[in-house]
């Protein structure tokens, strides 16, 4: 990937997707956040690296295989291949997948395993302990549920183990890490979560097992091939595997050389303790410098209900990019749900609020425009500049500052108060036609007050599309066409050769007698099914 010297690196991740089964809302929900940051920082002109992939190895993944009568490489292969199909629907841009089974990966695993090792953190111990095979992890008596379920997968019953362990030595890193936190208070969000952490980690931190005894699929121990490397222990890897461009020798060298330390680890709440304490231990005792940020989000809920296959609530991402379209569930999801807060899927609330922000706010406001600029106008922007535009006039005033606040957002990961931010200006614009009523300004020959209506609220229109489309690019692109630009927010070569990002997030930079699209719906409202609800 190239770069360019002015540019800043921004390098991203989602999670390693576990491979048991085919992605769900959640893991959606992951994945639309982080496209639309990396989108954001694209439009910003930043060099931009986002990481998405799967986390292939450990005995649930074998178990599932067996129970398909597949070989757990082709259960990895097809699960995979679904991940990809879904990101595709839902127009995500990622850079790099990142496959736990690749040999490369290996290589880069095998060779921090050693570093640890010889800075003699890993030794041989027996383990005893409740294990939970669905979250890959040993669990203490008091957090089990219900006579010794996981409190996570209340289906599943803890197993009994007591077998020899290779452990890191987490707990030799106990005051390293509350350095960090206490030196980066930023390195673990939001504050919910960063309160979480400190208080496991002031209660004390215990040594973690990192290998398995009896399992053929994962990578072997370097010194004891008896033994297999704990799935956490290969899987966080993964995102420093990712890091190597495709020529590049499998080192740590290479793979650090270029885009470490990663900006930001985008992860669900349930796997905040692997990448908040295990994984920043992990890389201190490789040398190598942690992460700027964790930011571990809520669950999402249906219908007020926690999902689950045993609960016959599950939402399919797939059904509902393929009933509603990519945009309408990339808005939804991160407009109406506080990022890192839990959040709620309702049908109807889904359908409402996108025709009420999308179908009837900004598509009506877009159409109505277009076709006064086409009667009044000669279907050309009016023969206007931004500074033609008095500093007190409402469109202006909000307009002016709006980049700033929507950039604070976005790097914030408050995408609803994004969101919020732009939708304000399509509302005061529609608000503001109705005051104005240029029809009859038209009528009363006041021509001049005409196109500053028109030239306003097409302004108004060019900035919202261009702030949101991180997150609605497929939208923008049309809207900014209609305007009359030759710019495709899918494609970034196309728009940073026609958009400066300095240039397009200042309010009143719409060109005079530029020519206008043909006005037609961008964004059709959308109907709730009568048979065959979500």
């Amino acid at each position: 990937m190239e770069v360019k010297e002015h540019q800043k690196n921004f390098a991203l991740t989602t999670p390693l997707y576990y491979v048991n089964d085919v992605p769900h809302i959640g893991s959606a929900y992951t994945t639309m956040a982080a496209d639309a940051i990396a989108r954001f920082k694209r439009l910003e002109e930043n060099a931009v690296l986002l990481i998405t992939g799967t986390d292939e190895h450990g005995q649930k993944i074998q178990r599932t295989a067996e129970e398909k009568g597949l070989s757990p490489q082709a259960q990895c292969d097809k699960i995979a291949a679904s991940f990809d199909t879904l990101w595709q629907k839902l127009n995500i841009q990622y850079d790099r997948f990142s496959r736990t089974t690749a040999e490369r990966h290996e290589a880069i695993v095998k060779e921090f395993f050693q570093r640890v090792w010889d800075n003699n953190d890993i030794y041989l111990a027996q383990k005893q302990g409740w294990y939970c095979v669905s979250c890959e992890e040993f669990k203490e008596e008091r957090e089990l549920v219900n006579g010794g379920y996981c409190p996570i997968h209340t289906n599943k019953k803890a197993e009994w183990r007591d077998e020899e362990n290779y452990f890191f030595r987490l707990s030799k890193y106990q005051s390293q890490l509350e350095a960090l936190y206490e030196k980066n208070p930023d390195f673990i969000q939001p504050s919910s979560r960063r309160k979480e952490v400190l208080n496991f980690v002031q209660q004390g931190l215990q040594d973690f097992s990192i290998s398995r005894v009896n399992l053929d699929w994962g990578i072997e121990v370097p010194p004891d091939p008896k033994h297999t490397i704990y799935v956490w222990f290969d899987a966080l890897l993964g995102y420093v595997t990712a890091l190597l461009d495709p020529d590049d020798e499998p080192t740590l060298e290479n793979a650090l050389s270029r885009w470490w330390p990663i900006n930001v680890h985008l992860i669900g709440k349930d796997i905040l303790r692997f990448h908040a304490v295990y994984w920043p231990a992990m890389l201190m005792s490789a040398g190598v410098t942690p992460p700027e940020k964790v930011f571990g989000h809520g669950f999402l809920t249906k219908d007020g209900h926690k999902m689950g296959k045993s609960l016959g609530n599950t939402l399919d991402p797939i059904a509902l990019v393929e009933r509603y379209g990519a945009d309408a569930v990339r808005y939804y999801f991160l407009r109406e749900i506080e990022f890192g807060q839990d959040g709620d899927f309702n049908e109807t609330r889904f359908v409402n609020v996108l025709n009420s922000d999308l179908a009837n706010d900004f598509g009506n406001l877009l159409n109505r425009t277009l076709k006064m600029a086409k009667k009044y106008c000669n279907n050309e922007t009016p023969n206007l500049k931004g500074e033609d535009i008095a500093e007190d006039h409402p469109l202006k005033q909000i307009g002016e500052n709006l980049s700033d606040r929507v950039t604070l957002a976005y790097n914030n990961l408050s995408f609803s108060q994004a969101c919020s931010e732009i939708i304000h200006l399509v509302s005061r614009s529609n608000k503001y036609i109705d005051e104005q009523a240029p029809w009859s300004l038209y009528k009363q020959g006041e021509q001049k007050q005409v196109e500053e209506v028109i030239y306003t609220v097409l302004e108004s229109i060019r900035l919202s599309a261009y702030l949101l489309s991180p997150i609605t690019p497929t939208l923008s692109t049309q809207i900014y066409q209609q305007i009359g630009f030759n710019v495709d927010f899918n494609n970034p070569t196309s728009f940073h050769q026609e958009l400066s990002f300095q240039t397009h997030r200042c309010w009143g930079i719409l060109p005079p007698l530029q020519l206008l699209g043909k006005a037609k719906p961008v964004f059709l409202r959308l109907e709730l099914p009568e048979e065959n609800p979500l």
